[in-house]
């Protein structure tokens, strides 16, 4: 299958994004403040990119289970993006006028464009590899971290979210439709999908890197 073709192919820089300290230092309760607040900030503005990917992915299907899927995970990462506004920002002291006035940082900014141009340019099956890496490598980080994080960890609340069965099913869901249109794609699409789902894991990886550099435009 696609999926699993996939994972292997890149387990290498899933690994790299699990252990980046990061990802270590947010289990381990010790990230420092500023780069948990940096990556929040961040993540509000790709969150509803990301929605907006998912939106073209159902304007692009012709299958109603499959819309209505997309439609789904688009309205859940608004309501990710706006319980950020409602729960973490007041709990980790960001204003909404700091979310306003900073905008996305150069990884945000191509990881956003990459996503919005996929929909746009590729193929349905091209475009949900470009997504699933959101979805499957959230999952597996949020589960890894979650198996050592203690209960008093500053950021629990923060990693529950993604250990959660719900958005365990969601990834499921996403990787067996992807799976799907894979099975229907011929070698040159098939490719594609490939290349597209490994600079999503590369985005994935420099994501986290860049708020753990508290990165910014340089000029």
């Amino acid at each position: 299958m696609f999926s699993t073709d996939a994972w292997i192919r890149n387990a290498a820089i899933y690994e790299a994004t699990r252990t980046h300290s990061f990802n270590r230092q947010l289990a381990a309760g010790t990230l420092p403040m500023p780069a948990f607040r940096h990556y929040m900030i961040q993540d509000s503005h790709y969150l509803v990119a990301f929605a907006q990917a998912l939106a073209v992915a159902a304007a692009k299907s012709d299958e109603p289970d499959h819309i209505v899927q997309f439609c789904g995970a688009a309205s859940v990462a608004i309501e990710v993006e706006r319980s950020l506004h409602t729960d973490y920002f007041r709990r980790f002291g960001v204003s909404d006028a700091e979310v306003a006035a900073t905008p996305p940082t150069p990884v945000a900014h191509h990881y956003q464009s990459f996503l919005i141009a996929s929909g746009f340019r590729e193929p349905l099956a091209v475009h949900l590899a470009a997504m699933l890496p959101c979805f499957w490598i959230y999952r597996e980080i949020g589960n890894d971290i979650h198996t050592s994080a203690a209960a008093d960890n500053p950021y629990r609340s923060w990693i529950d979210t993604y250990a959660g069965e719900d958005f365990s099913n969601a990834v499921d869901a996403m990787i067996a439709v992807t799976d799907a249109r894979a099975a229907q794609s011929g070698p040159k699409e098939l490719a594609a999908m490939h290349a597209s789902f490994t600079r999503a894991c590369q985005l994935e990886w420099m994501f986290w890197d860049s708020a753990y550099r508290e990165a910014d435009w340089p000029v």
